[in-house]
C-alpha cells in the first residue's frame, strides 16, 4: 500500500493549490504493519521490532522527489523509522541532521533522481547507522538553481556531516554519485 502524499509547490495558495502528488512515492522496503499484526503499533504480540541486524538485506529506501519541500517529509519518515528502531535521543537528533544536510545537499545541488537508503553496518557491540543519499550527479555549469542563494545561509552541510559522523565519503555508481556517513550508535 503507497503512502498518500503531497508537498506544497513554491508559489502556490490556497488548499490544495498546486500541490504536487506524490502517490507513487513510497518507502522501499517497509511497509506499514496490518491493523492486527503483532508488530503493528498498540498491539500486544511483541510491539515494534528493534534495528535489523548489521547486513540484513539493502536497508530502507525513501525515494526522494526533487523539491525543497520533499527534505521536510523525508525528514519525518526518518525520524518515525529511527524511532522504531529505538536508536537514542541523542543519536536520533544527530542521524536526522546528517540527513537533512546530505539529503537538501542533492536536491539543492544535484540532479534527479535522489534517494536516501538508511541501513545498519558494523559488527555485534559496534554498530553503525549507515546514511547513504545517491544523487543524479552534479548539476552542469550555468544551470544551477542555487545560484542567487545567500552565502550566510548556506555552506556548512558538510562541516556538519564531518563533525557527526564517524566517517564519510562519496563513490561514484551507475545512477551517479553515493554520498555516505557512518554514524556510531553503540
Amino acid at each position: 500500500m503507497a503512502e498518500q502524499l503531497s508537498l506544497p509547490m513554491p508559489g502556490a495558495t490556497g488548499p490544495g493549490a498546486g500541490a504536487a502528488d506524490l502517490t507513487g512515492a513510497r518507502l522501499i522496503g517497509f511497509q506499514a504493519p496490518a491493523p492486527d499484526s503483532p508488530i503493528a503499533p498498540g498491539a500486544t504480540g511483541g510491539g515494534i521490532p528493534g534495528p535489523p541486524q548489521a547486513g540484513e538485506g539493502d536497508g530502507h529506501v525513501v525515494p526522494v522527489p526533487h523539491v525543497c519541500a520533499a527534505v521536510a517529509t523525508v525528514r519525518r519518515r526518518a525520524h518515525a523509522l529511527l524511532s522504531e528502531w529505538e536508536l537514542s535521543a541523542d543519536r536520533l537528533d544527530e542521524a536526522l541532521m546528517v540527513i537533512s544536510e546530505m539529503v537538501t545537499n542533492a536536491v539543492l545541488h544535484a540532479l534527479p533522481p535522489v534517494v536516501l537508503r538508511l541501513r545498519w553496518t558494523g559488527s555485534p557491540g559496534c554498530s553503525v547507522l549507515r546514511v547513504e543519499v545517491t544523487d543524479g550527479g552534479p548539476v552542469p555549469a550555468g544551470q544551477r538553481a542555487d545560484e542567487d542563494i545567500e552565502p550566510d545561509e548556506h555552506g556548512r552541510g558538510l562541516g556538519i556531516v564531518t563533525a557527526l559522523s564517524a566517517r564519510h565519503g562519496r563513490h561514484p555508481c551507475h545512477e551517479g554519485i553515493t554520498w555516505w556517513a557512518d554514524l556510531p550508535v553503540a
